[in-house]
């Protein structure tokens, strides 16, 4: 992959080579990674890291951690290592399936799993014309097979974290509560008045709270974009420019 550009990430302290074409990372990993309620010395497993954008921003806040990438295109692994390599972050890339993981990987487990499946069920949908996009948005594992092997990786009380449109909570949910407890489910809302269109997941392994339903997180201020300059809210501009952590309520 040479056709690469190099882009700035948490306000400058993260710098990522990214491809010019097919799936790039957003706002979206930043804020999964921000999310996370990780402490140095824990072991994080990030499924379908792409070019690493979620597992080195949570690196690049919490010092210390353990970090494991599994990616499914090659291209793609070998630019997270690079990635980390550059901004001195550990961040141990395997290539592999989900549903065929290196034997290294189905014999370990970890305190976090992190996840940004694919969005989009492509039952329902047409599939993006390059290839490495698709496989980023669509591609061909079911929901349910993401959160399976998720579960499967968690240690005892470990957690998973994933980002996900909101239109397919209801799968999302069905399957996670079968494997995990402890559920809470943070909106994003893009602007007031305006449906959530993603949602932060947290579920623990062996979790035995109540499900919680937080009040909406606004991404940015007012009902309409002020032109071409930036409107984040405050708590969201916070993490994309200082790297700030990202609680859940409570």
């Amino acid at each position: 992959m040479t056709d690469l550009t190099r882009d700035l990430f948490l306000g400058g302290a993260l710098t990522l080579h990214q491809p010019k074409t097919g799936y790039r990372a957003g706002v979206d990993p930043v804020l999964l990674a921000a999310a996370v309620n990780a402490s140095a010395g824990q072991t994080v497993l990030d499924l379908g890291c792409g070019a690493g954008a979620a597992a080195l921003c949570l690196g690049q806040r919490i010092p210390g951690l353990t970090l494991t990438g599994l990616e499914l295109q090659p291209d793609y692994a070998a630019l997270a290592r690079r990635n980390a390599s550059e901004n001195n972050i550990l961040l141990e890339v395997l290539e592999g399936n989900l549903t065929q993981m290196p034997a290294t990987l189905k014999q370990r487990q970890f305190n976090h799993v992190i996840t940004n499946p694919p969005y989009f069920d492509r039952a329902r949908g047409s599939r993006a014309p390059d290839t490495r996009r698709e496989v980023a948005l669509g591609g061909d594992t079911a929901l349910e097979t993401w959160i399976d092997q998720a579960a499967k990786r968690l240690a005892p009380s470990g957690y998973l974290h994933m980002i996900q449109r909101a239109e397919r909570l209801p799968e999302v949910l069905t399957h996670v509560a079968n494997r995990l407890g402890s559920i809470q489910l943070l909106p994003l809302i893009p602007r007031p008045g305006r449906d959530s269109q993603l949602v932060i997941l947290r579920a623990r392994k062996g979790g035995r709270a109540a499900f919680r339903l937080h009040d909406g997180l606004l991404m940015h201020d007012g009902a309409e974009h002020p032109g071409d300059r930036e409107n984040y809210s405050e708590t969201i501009g916070s993490v994309l420019r200082n790297g700030a952590g990202l609680p859940f309520p409570g």
